[in-house]
């Protein structure tokens, strides 16, 4: 019997997926990796009895990168990264997902991909491609390789794309790669540049990336664009004139100025002196117009984030990553669309009658389906996925707080598309004082239409009816000058800035909410109340920056063409070779501009920033001249030494304290601590060797606990215990520092030990180990803080083997179920070089399992 591999984005939508395709009666097991299950039923394929796998991916496989020698900022001049070799890389290293893809495609007859359907669910196709198509049978063959193109998670939307099969686009994949690209060559060398540039001269720029992004710049260059109007807008007085008249009814009605405002107080005192003398208004006409306000067009995913960011006060970014969950959970369409028609043969009536059942809007819609559904109206149709409607009926507690409120404002969208206009009468009174002009308005709701749905949208139930008539003549009350200044526009909205981005085709439905979100992580925005973007000092003096040195760096016309020819590019009009070489050359040729010219931006760091020889406080010594070193607490946190002019990279998201004035024995820097508090993650570092590894085997950016001097009291050989049970090459060190509140953490994950608090000294009995394979713990405590049983002073056991331990050690994240002491990681020199993996014994497995549970 023929076979069938069919791989989905994520392990769930794979679970969905293969329910439905099923009928239910899938079996399920793991894969290789674990993360991504495997679901297996037999079934038919072209009139031919088949055995369907379904499995997923996580997102992409594979990721753009330069060539490792290329990643080391130190040695590389950013020009070369205009032209130097680029590789794919697993994008998770750790799942292994190639591994496990060619492992399941062996021998399969059939591949059906069922990525999103988007641009980039095109590209991750071909990634699944490469991976099996070695391991598959007739690889070659165009008619084993499906790809499935759908909009929902329901029966009748999978069921429908394994009846309609196509194949997988090459162009769009190609678009993609193009983009990732550019992107990388471009936004790394401009961002490897300015930072080294500008954090090697200045403590305070808070941010620990001065990045660039074709996409991510314009679009803060919008946000400062706006801030630049505020600063220059200066406010002028202007008068309104307000008149305040009696209706017979007894009601107090204030009138509007025909005129609106007059910007000279003369004037206006001259008026109002005129308007004084006067005892009677006059109405001279009354107009009433009906009038409609229009339901609203097929959702999309530009007005679906603009709508959470006004309404909800979710960010674009968090309302996407919610908006797929739902998708995936099958309680709506793909969420990722720029379409907002529905076609013609779009089933509008079912999807109501699941919807009619709810407590929540049940009533409406049986109203809506009473009176006849409307024919929406005519929106844009791009081709690419429906608008974005419900497709399953949920309740209040069925979602979390977010996703109810971003899913209820998806169901009343949908039904307001299909239900009547708004109907009200527009009514305007106007009236004669002397030689002026004044009118009065309000409105009276005829049919509420789709507002009754969605009330945010309604009118306001505040205004006051009156009826006038005809040359009526009415008392005036009150007659004053009131004095107002303009005002400023207001720093940009979430909305306002999507909006701007989708007008000037910076960036798509899926990464605009990227683009915003990495704006404000890196410190170049602050989101301000009403979800207003008001730009840092940072991200005005880059825009700036910008503008003096090339304009286009940071205008959005040089994006937009780009994404005109990446379209091209996924229309196959566009040569995919000839559009990188270009676009690569051309910014190649500004970059290039940049650097010679960058002392035009460095002009406004200067009255900006604080220099580093300026910054931080006085902390540790350095090891080549003796002298203090400064702390430069503001991202990203470093050490200065000004004598020397150098600066050292350190931990970040930490506090870093000096450790008791200990010196690193192989340069003479006094060692500090990084600590992220009480329960997280601790272990004292030198500064040099944390930037300059002394051994080979050493990565950059390692601590004492990864250092492998052989007698150094802080090091990784002293401090080793045993090699952690959660991950693959971790290794449990005891932190010296750490006391009295001691911990044991591993040097490669999250994995911590809260241990034997208040001793007054531990230390790891180099020459003794436990038969499980751990070294022993010598514990000593002052007699009157001990807490050792029988009121003992000091004694020796296995951290994780002496029942009498048990009480003093607490355990935190640790899940593995399996423990083993890898004897190859563990400490001590023998044993990194490896003898094997020995198990502890089997009486002990349970006792060693419920640490890490």
């Amino acid at each position: 019997m023929k076979t069938a591999l069919m791989v989905a984005e994520k392990p769930s939508l794979a679970s969905s997926l293969a329910s439905i395709l099923s009928n239910g009666r899938s079996n399920s097991r793991k894969s290789m990796n674990s993360a991504c299950p495997v679901h297996e039923w037999s079934g038919t394929l072209f009139g031919e009895p088949v055995i369907f796998k379904m499995t997923s991916v996580c997102g992409h496989v594979m990721t753009l990168d330069f060539n490792s020698k290329f990643n080391n900022w130190d040695k590389v001049d950013p020009e070369e990264l205009f032209s130097c070799p680029t590789e794919k890389k697993e994008a998770s290293p750790k799942l292994r997902i190639p591994a496990m893809l060619a492992s399941e495609a062996r021998g399969v007859d059939f591949l059906i991909l069922w990525l999103d359907c988007d641009k980039e669910g095109e590209n991750i196709c071909f990634e699944v491609i490469d991976a099996v198509k070695s391991s598959m049978k007739r690889s070659g063959d165009v008619n084993r390789i499906w790809r499935a193109k759908f909009s929902a998670i329901t029966a009748k939307d999978i069921k429908g794309a394994m009846e309609r099969l196509d194949f997988p686009n090459r162009n769009e994949a190609m678009s993609v790669d193009a983009r990732q690209e550019l992107d990388l060559r471009i936004g790394c060398s401009f961002t490897r540049f300015q930072t080294k540039y500008f954090q090697g001269k200045y403590g305070d720029l808070d941010s620990s990336l001065i990045s660039y992004g074709p996409c991510q710049t314009p679009t803060l260059g919008f946000c400062v664009q706006r801030h630049d109007e505020i600063r220059r807008f200066k406010p002028e007085p202007y008068w309104v004139i307000q008149v305040t008249i009696q209706s017979k009814d007894g009601q107090d009605v204030v009138l509007n100025w025909e005129k609106g405002r007059c910007f000279e107080r003369d004037a206006s005192n001259s008026l109002l002196q005129a308007l004084k003398k006067q005892q009677i208004a006059t109405v001279v006409s009354i107009t009433q117009q009906e009038k409609s306000k229009q339901r609203p067009l097929a959702l999309n995913s530009v007005e679906l984030m603009r709508a959470a960011s006004t309404g909800l006060g979710m960010g674009p970014h968090h309302a996407m990553q919610l908006a797929e969950r739902l998708y995936i959970q099958g309680y709506i369409s793909y969420p990722r669309t720029e379409t907002s028609h529905y076609s013609d043969n779009f089933e509008l009536l079912p999807a109501m009658r699941t919807l009619q059942k709810s407590n929540e809007w049940g009533q409406e819609i049986r109203q809506v389906l009473n009176n006849g559904l409307t024919r929406p109206r005519n929106g844009k149709d791009c081709g690419d996925h429906p608008p974005i409607t419900p497709t399953m009926l949920a309740s209040r507690n069925d979602l979390d707080g977010d996703s109810w409120k971003l899913y209820d404002f998806i169901v009343r969208h949908f039904i307001a598309t299909i239900s009547k206009d708004c109907r009200y009468y527009s009514k305007t009174v106007t009236f004669k004082i002397g030689s002026e002009m004044f009118t009065y308005n309000w409105r009276t709701l005829i049919d509420a239409g789709f507002t009754a749905i969605t009330p945010w949208k309604a009118l306001p139930k505040n205004e006051l009816a009156v009826n006038f008539e005809r040359d009526e003549k009415l008392n005036i009350k009150d007659a004053r000058l009131t004095d107002h200044m303009t005002s400023p526009p207001g720093y940009l909205t979430e909305s306002e800035l999507i909006s701007m981005m989708e007008k000037h085709g910076i960036g798509t439905d899926a990464s605009i909410p990227v683009h915003i979100n990495n704006i404000s992580q890196r410190n170049y925005v602050t989101v301000a109340t009403g979800r207003r973007l008001v730009p840092t000092n940072l991200g005005i003096v880059l825009v700036h920056g910008y503008q003096k040195i090339d304009k286009q760096l940071v205008e959005p016309t040089m994006r937009s063409t780009i994404e005109d020819q990446l379209n091209l590019i996924a229309k196959g009009e566009a040569n995919y070779d000839r559009v990188l070489r270009q676009t690569i050359e051309a910014f190649r040729q500004k970059y290039l501009y940049f650097v010679k010219s960058i002392e035009a931006m460095d002009s406004l760091f200067e009255v900006s920033f604080t220099t580093l020889a300026a910054s931080g406080k006085a902390l540790s010594r350095c090891g080549k001249c003796r002298r203090y070193m400064k702390l430069i607490i503001a991202k990203p946190s470093r050490l200065h030494c000004s004598h020397c002019d150098e600066t050292y990279n350190l931990p970040q998201n930490g506090n870093i304290r000096i450790y008791k004035e200990l010196k690193c024995p192989l340069d003479d820097f006094e060692l500090v601590t990084w600590s992220t508090g009480n329960k997280g993650r601790s272990y004292p570092l030198c500064p040099y060797c944390y930037n300059q590894p002394a051994f080979r085997d050493m990565k950059k950016h390692s601590g004492c606990n990864l250092c492998l001097h052989p007698t150094c009291p802080q090091g990784f050989y002293v401090n080793g215990i045993a090699s952690c049970l959660q991950c693959d090459n971790g290794v449990l060190v005891l932190d010296p520092s750490s006391g009295p509140k001691w911990k044991v953490g591993c040097n490669k994950c999250d994995v911590i030990f809260h241990l034997f608090e208040d001793a007054h000294k531990i230390t790891v009995e180099e020459s003794k180990e436990c038969d499980c394979g751990a070294q022993l713990l010598k514990i000593e405590y002052k007699e009157e803080r001990t807490r050792l049983p029988r009121d003992l002073i000091e004694m020796t056991g296995c951290l994780f083997c002496c029942e009498e331990f048990g009480y003093l050690v607490e355990k935190f994240r640790a899940q593995a179920s399996k423990p083993v002491f890898n004897s190859r990681q563990g400490r001590g020199k023998a044993k990194h070089k490896g003898k094997g993996k020995p198990k502890p014994p089997k009486d002990k497995m349970a006792q060693l399992a419920s640490y890490f549970v």
